[in-house]
Order: structure tokens, then sequence, then C-alpha cells
């Protein structure tokens, strides 16, 4: 498959609307503009890396342009300005980009990586002022803050596909974590997010107990390494949405795997995410909880998530709620939630959250 330099797409704008553009640039602007970053990023020089999907920049600028320095790693990005329809900057080779704004007067900017990037780490350089532009202060840190904890429902994995049938690179041109789950509850709460997710992951057990870290496992690093600690020092959410478990029951026990069958699978997935939240719970003693699941593998995955539900009661846990999905049509990448399916499921979400009148109240 080709890989262009550019594939940036301008989506539907007012016909009157002077074009927002993204192009190549030699220009080499020095001025920092300052970021508000939303997720897990690492300094790495005089930029920052990042793995966990999700990731933001957002920022405020005066001027008709803004640059953004892109490193090394594939991603797909997508960039709005004052909050117009998005440009899609995809697998953008590493250099200088020059994001041009509809006029030259004062300009919010954001960037999203809507792609996964389970392969490896990668760079963004951040944002700079070409001449005539004024960098503004950062836009400042949302009072409402939700984390997402899952897998490929959450990550968005092949969200945006009119298919189930997908090839690898498919799946990746398809994933957008800013229209998925994550993204609509952001925009229904006007929240800060992170979203710390990894396709085919689980709790004990991963997708046809392949061998790799599972969320549990990988939650503690900023990147996929298992030696890069995450900062988590300063974030606080009030609340904490949870999704796992499809892949630790979608598909049958395999010779030569630690359970010796369903049940022992069970007891050990039971208590690991009961440790795994209560682990989360010691970190913000605040925060609500939201487990959710859809009615995959026989209803299953539902069965157990109420089954940690009620173990995690059973200990005095009270800011927590089960919400199970059904009616799920699962249109996108190999049977994944759908971009209708994401707003069903969010939707879900946010009904479960406005149910508890204290959520936003504490911190």
């Amino acid at each position: 498959m080709s890989r262009p330099l550019i594939a940036a797409l301008l989506l539907t704008l007012p016909a009157t609307a002077p074009a927002q553009t993204v192009t190549p640039t030699t220009e080499t602007a020095t001025k920092p503009v300052p970021l508000h970053i939303g997720g897990r990023i690492v300094p790495a020089g005089t930029g920052y890396q990042r793995q966990w999907p999700g990731t933001y920049l957002e920022a405020a600028f005066k001027g008709r342009a803004v640059d953004l320095n892109v490193g090394s790693g594939d991603v797909s990005l997508r960039i709005r300005i004052d909050g117009a329809a998005p440009i899609a900057l995809v697998r953008p080779k590493p250099g200088r980009y020059r994001i041009n704004a509809p006029n030259a007067g004062r300009h919010r900017i954001r960037i999203d990586v809507v792609s996964e990037s389970q392969a490896g780490a990668t760079g963004l350089g951040g944002l700079f002022a070409p001449t005539g532009t004024t960098p503004l202060p950062a836009p400042k840190a949302a009072a409402r803050r939700i984390e997402f904890i899952g897998d490929s429902h959450t990550v968005g994995y092949g969200n945006t596909s009119t298919t189930r049938d997908c090839t690898e690179a498919q799946v990746w041109e398809t994933t957008d974590t800013s229209q998925g789950i994550a993204g609509r509850l952001a925009q229904r709460y006007a929240a800060d997010t992170r979203v710390n997710a990894i396709s085919g992951r689980g709790i004990v057990r991963n997708y046809g107990g392949f061998a790799a870290p599972t969320v549990p496992q990988a939650y503690p690093y900023a990147l996929f390494d298992a030696k890069t600690p995450a900062d988590d020092a300063n974030w606080h959410p009030q609340a904490i949405v949870i999704a796992l478990g499809t892949n630790d029951f979608s598909t049958p026990l395999k010779p030569g795997e630690r359970w010796a069958d369903r049940a022992a699978l069970h007891a050990d997935y039971e208590a690991r995410y009961v440790a795994f939240v209560q682990s989360l719970r010691r970190r913000d003693p605040n925060a609500f909880f939201v487990l959710w699941a859809t009615d995959l593998a026989d209803g299953e995955i539902a069965r157990e998530v109420r089954q940690v539900a009620t173990k995690l009661r059973a200990t005095g846990e009270t800011r927590l709620a089960v919400v199970p999905l059904t009616g799920l049509t699962f249109g996108g990448c190999h049977y994944h939630p759908d971009l209708t399916d994401d707003a069903k499921i969010a939707a879900a979400i946010g009904n479960a959250i406005d149910a508890r009148s204290d959520v936003w109240k504490r911190r």
C-alpha cells in the first residue's frame, strides 16, 4: 500500500468558510506554543513520546498559522481549528507541518491522535509559532475528568468502517478514538480524558490466549515497554469507565493455558479485576466507577462483570455502577462496535453517571 507524505482530507465545512489547510514546511520556527496535553505522554528531547490511544494537544494562538512538529512512528491525526470540521493527517512523515487558520485572529487548535500504536511509541514535537503568529496561554484543564480503561471497544477499533470485513491496514485506517466512546463522553461533559486501552488484551487473558501483558499489567507504564512508569500524580478523574472481559472470555481455552477449566478462569478474572479496581480506588478515593459489558460470549462477559461488582460491593464499595449493553449491531471491523454502537454505549454510560448527582462535585 502506498504511503503518501500526507493524506489530508478537509471534511465538510460551511461553503463560505475559508479553508483550513495543512502543508509540509521547511521553516524552523522555534517559539513554542504552550500546550494542554491529554493522555499519558513522556517528555523526549524537545517533544514527547506517547503510545496509549486518545492523546490530544490543545493550544491557542493569534495569527494565520501554527507549525506542528511530528516525530517518528505511524499516527493518524485529526486537526481542528476553532471547533471546525477536522482535517485528517494520516501517516505523516517526521517533520514540520504548517496548519493554516482561516484568518489572522485568535484561534484555538486541537490535535487528536485517533489511531492505535501497539507497534511502538510515536513522537509529537509540539506546536511552534512562525513569523507573524503570537503564542497565547494554553487552554486550562477541564474541571471534569474521565478515565477510560479497556480493550478494542474502548479504542474504537475499526469503528468508522462500513464493513465488518477488513484488512489490517483498513482496521488501522478506520479506527477513530475521537469518534468513539471516550470522544463522545468528553464532548457530553466538556471533560478531559485519558484512554488507557489496548486491543486484544484482557484482565487475566488476552484474545485467543496470546502472550502479552494484560491491561492491568501494562497499566502502570506510560509506554508499552514495562519500564517507563506513568506519572499519574496530577491526574484524578471523577469518573473511571472500565470495559474488560471480551478478550478473557470470547475464545475457548487452549491446551497449555494455565487455567484448568472455565471455572478457574472465572475465579482468576474476578479476583484480579477486584484487585485492579481497588488499586484505582486507593489512588482516587472519590472516583465513581462504571463497569460496562456487552452481551457477547453468550452473556458470559456480562455475568462475570456483575460478579466483580458483587464482590466489590461486599468489601464496602458504593461508588459503582454496572452498565450492561444489549442490541448492538457490531458493524465495525471484525464485528466491533461501529459509530452507531459507540453512540449507544456512550449514552448508557452517561445515563449511569447522570443518575449520581455527586459525581462531578467530588475531587
